[in-house]
């Protein structure tokens, strides 16, 4: 049976890639060849050699990746962390930027014993299991009104739940209703978003497209779910408690702002992400 060198074989995807227009061809390809083979990405040079099936199988999944299908939707996986959430179609795949957010909240719940945090717009509940898993001592709240968004969520809390992690509450709700999580009015350390913020109208790139429009589209500025947000974040966090918001790239001066005209809220700070663009803002109930 012929047998071909996997590094030729990636470089082939990659090149395919990189045709199409993909923004990290080698990267993808890699991680593409990773998921068919099941090893790590880094443990690539350790398989030298596939068969022919498996040449075919990666050529597969490279003309899905070519014709911008999300590579988490190929793979069936998007990282947050330290975990994998599944996702699909019907749910805003995770993005690498968030990691920045949870980093920060894990270390704004240094020094809080037995924490109750709510993570509002949580999509496939990625922030929120991260923040369980993180901290298997905390209370953990996840708030969203797509059904399939919810069902995506509800999956990978059972997952993470299976595999030992703190259960997470999901609550089927609008976080722009007037009263969502009633009941914890006040009783919050730590509220997170990453919810719908890019302008109607914007281009973004097929990728994104791919996600579903309410979880991507917010409205002509970008700020119909974070301007009601602040109001639910300032009734749900305790005097000292804290926050951390995403936001478009754009909204840099206008979102810190929103905050900093509430009185209810100090030290608002605004975090760029690694390429230096504005990327969400952290406050501090008053």
């Amino acid at each position: 049976m012929t047998r071909t060198l996997l590094r030729l074989a990636v470089s082939e995807a990659a090149r395919v890639l990189g045709e199409a227009g993909v923004d990290s061809p080698r990267a993808d390809a890699e991680l593409l060849a990773a998921h068919l083979l099941g090893v790590d990405r880094g443990k690539l040079l350790m398989v030298p050699l596939v068969d022919a099936e498996v040449v075919t199988a990666l050529e597969a999944m490279v003309a899905r990746r070519a014709a911008r299908e999300p590579l988490q939707h190929i793979t069936g996986t998007a990282p947050l962390g330290p975990l994998d959430v599944a996702v699909g179609p019907g749910v805003f795949v995770p993005r690498p930027e968030t990691e920045q957010l949870l980093a920060w909240a894990l270390t704004a719940l240094r020094g809080v014993s037995s924490p109750v945090v709510v993570d509002l717009c949580t999509g496939t509940g990625a922030l929120a299991l991260a923040i369980a898993h993180a901290r298997p001592d905390a209370v953990v709240h996840a708030v969203e009104k797509s059904p399939s968004a919810l069902s995506w969520a509800r999956r990978n809390a059972d997952a993470r739940a299976a595999a030992g992690d703190t259960p997470v509450t999901l609550h089927s709700a609008d976080v722009t209703a007037p009263d969502v999580l009633a009941d914890l009015e006040s009783r919050v350390d730590l509220v997170v978003s990453n919810p719908p913020y890019v302008p109607e109208g914007v281009q973004v790139s097929p990728e994104v497209a791919t996600d579903p429009h309410e979880a991507v589209f917010a409205g002509p500025d970008g700020l119909d779910v974070i301007r009601p947000l602040i109001t639910l974040m300032a009734r749900l966090l305790h005097p000292g408690a804290t926050l951390a918001v995403e936001h478009d790239d754009t909204h840099g001066e206008v979102v810190p702002g929103l905050f900093s005209t509430r009185t209810l809220f100090t030290d608002v700070r605004l975090h760029h992400d690694l390429a230096g663009r504005p990327r969400f803002t952290t406050a501090r109930r008053a």
